[in-house]
């Protein structure tokens, strides 16, 4: 078993070459970037006197835990990708920390970030999932990051939706490819609330292959620069803006003259009412049907197309004879 170790630290060309000029204690104090990448390292052990480490370099280990940077309050990028890591934990202390690095471990949940106030880069892409596992993503950690985090790698997770991160409205970049992303709606409505999102990708996704998927991105995502690794055009953006916008406003006047009908009263006994609706012939005092030379005819007045029923209506017809 290989242990990072300040021994394990002394014992590096650049201590050698100043070993005559100053003490290992000095040495390590003065430390702010160490390199122990690929040195087939299993564990970490205390290494308190490197006060002021801001860069490490752990890749490409067999590293299975987080542990022992707790004194790494300087701490601001850390390297631990391809190692064989399943949690994310024991970084709270690490307040400075801006950017780091996890793909290619273990890890099935996003979590324990809710004290990286400062981290503006994230990288967990390539997790070794079991089958048929998704990678997730704690809430917790997710709006501790929504101020902060404009970096996100999460390419090659089996991811099927981002509804969780919709919290993120500080993105610039989002690297999302070979996931399993598929409804276009959730990517127009998530990517709408992040208005500062420069690059996109999102290639050999499922919904890369749905008609009208670089258009509708474009449409959305208001300041673009890159999708799925090409370059957005400023002419071909504005000219689907100005599209969308025109066939927003005819679907408004087409939804518009849609409610506009002609007025059509209603009698709850009749029905729909058309012009001879109303009987006048009840305005006839009874005197009138008593007068000499007065005769009545019945004429069937026949509804209209507009559906009433047909009925009789008397009209008075004075007689040529007085």
């Amino acid at each position: 078993m290989v242990r990072l170790t300040v021994q394990l630290i002394a014992k590096s060309s650049n201590h050698l070459k100043m070993s005559r000029s100053e003490s290992l204690q000095q040495y390590l104090k003065k430390l702010t970037h160490l390199n122990f990448s690929n040195k087939n390292i299993e564990d970490i052990d205390d290494l308190s006197m490197c006060k002021n480490l801001t860069v490490l370099y752990l890749y490409d280990n067999q590293i299975s835990q987080i542990c022992n940077l707790g004194f790494a309050s300087n701490l601001t990028h850390l390297y631990m990708q391809n190692n064989n890591i399943s949690h994310i934990e024991n970084l709270s202390s690490l307040h400075k920390l801006s950017k780091l690095f996890l793909g290619g471990n273990s890890i099935t949940v996003v979590e324990g970030l809710e004290e990286l106030k400062s981290l503006k880069e994230l990288h967990i892409e390539g997790q070794r999932l079991p089958r048929g596992e998704k990678l997730v993503f704690d809430p917790r950690s997710i709006s501790s990051l929504s101020e902060s985090l404009c970096i996100l790698n999460i390419s090659k997770n089996n991811i099927d939706e981002i509804w969780d991160m919709a919290p993120l409205k500080k993105l610039t970049h989002l690297f999302a490819a070979d996931n399993q992303l598929q409804d276009i709606q959730e990517l127009e409505t998530v990517f709408g609330q992040w208005s500062q999102l420069h690059l996109l990708d999102l290639s050999r996704n499922p919904v890369s292959h749905k008609p009208k998927y670089r258009d509708r991105l474009i449409t959305v995502c208001k300041i673009l620069e890159d999708l799925d690794g090409k370059q957005i055009n400023e002419l071909s953006r504005q000219f689907l803006i100005n599209w969308k916008t025109s066939k927003g406003a005819k679907k408004k006047l087409d939804d518009r003259k849609g409610q506009i009908t002609n007025p059509v009263s209603t009698d709850f006994h009749m029905g729909p009412q058309h012009p001879f609706a109303c009987d006048h012939t009840s305005s006839l005092s009874p005197s009138d049907y008593r007068r000499p030379g007065v005769k009545f005819r019945q004429d069937q007045i026949r509804a209209d197309s507009r559906g009433g029923r047909s009925r009789r209506q008397n009209i008075l017809v004075r007689s040529s004879r007085p």
